[in-house]
């Protein structure tokens, strides 16, 4: 069975009628969660954009995105019992199909993709990403709501998924094996290091890269048609990752910041069909605390030096 990755706006308005109409009728169920195939929506947005309208039904978890992941804050494990806690207490069940979105998918970092990777990292069976996010179901004339949605807390469970992850200690060996392609999507001052990150020009101790990585700014996979951002084509997206040397058959790392634009570059990577691409989840936020850790800074001479 082919992996799905995306959820189109006509298709999740479809899912989401059915729910409702199945709904109707059963006592303390929220239209637009449940029904035939369970559908759980979840608004990564802040919470002032979801109060002022979502999709309807959609549950907020703004944590998706604010939520830092170092191991000298307690590293994947506290991450896991972070959103244990969190997933149990807005109701979500290992049985819901999840839709994640986000208000659009190049101005929030990637925050969708985040939600995506977490919860695949968690073992969850079935979760995809609504393409072109709150901008693209608006353009489409869907109905919003104001209406903020809750489940009954559950006791959310896991299987967790260590495939999708890098750790510093496995990118410390990937500087050394030629084998992996290192690719660092972040923005292009924090690329040469003018810049520490996203939080800040100071927020990480040190500014630059890590070695022998290749830089891919993870817009590049994206494109807008009529104002709203999409991911390319799949055949547009492998041409532009062969520039930086991918193939279907290469083995990538991926990291960023903080893990939400690598979360984009990754789905986008696998959907087009290739494979082997891990995230390094903790990124820079962590790499750049460990002083033993080796960086480069300033302008790489090209692409291949790289």
């Amino acid at each position: 069975m082919t992996e799905k990755y995306l959820t189109e706006v006509e298709e999740l308005q479809s899912l989401l009628k059915t729910g409702s109409e199945h709904s109707r009728g059963s006592p303390g169920k929220t239209p637009g969660q449940c029904g035939p195939e369970n559908v759980f929506v979840i608004d990564t947005r802040d919470e002032v954009a979801y109060r002022e309208n979502h999709i309807p039904g959609a549950v907020n978890v703004h944590d998706i995105f604010t939520y830092l992941c170092t191991r000298y804050l307690g590293g994947y494990e506290a991450l896991v019992s972070h959103f244990v806690r969190v997933f149990g207490d807005v109701g979500l069940k290992r049985e819901d199909k999840v839709v994640v979105y986000e208000d659009a998918m190049d101005n929030g970092y990637g925050q969708s993709c985040r939600g995506w990777f977490i919860l695949k990292y968690l073992g969850h069976p079935d979760v995809t990403v609504l393409h072109g996010g709150y901008r693209a179901w608006l353009g489409k004339g869907m109905p919003t709501s104001r209406e903020n949605s809750r489940r009954e807390r559950t006791k959310y469970g896991v299987a967790l998924d260590p495939s999708m992850l890098v750790t510093a200690d496995e990118m410390l060996e990937a500087i050394n094996d030629p084998s992996i392609i290192i690719i660092d999507v972040r923005d292009y001052a924090e690329w040469i290091g003018a810049n520490s990150s996203p939080y800040g020009y100071d927020y990480c101790p040190r500014k630059g890269r890590i070695p022998r990585a290749k830089w891919l700014e993870w817009y590049r996979l994206m494109a807008r048609k009529g104002g709203t951002p999409w991911f390319r084509s799949k055949e547009d997206i492998l041409k532009v990752v062969a520039q930086v040397g991918i193939t279907p058959d290469s083995k990538v790392y991926v990291y960023c910041f903080k893990g939400a634009r690598t979360s984009n570059a990754l789905l986008a990577m696998r959907w087009a069909g290739i494979k082997n691409v891990r995230n390094y989840f903790a990124s820079w936020n962590e790499w750049s605390r460990d002083f033993s850790l080796p960086i480069e800074e300033g302008y790489p001479e090209s692409q291949d030096d790289a």
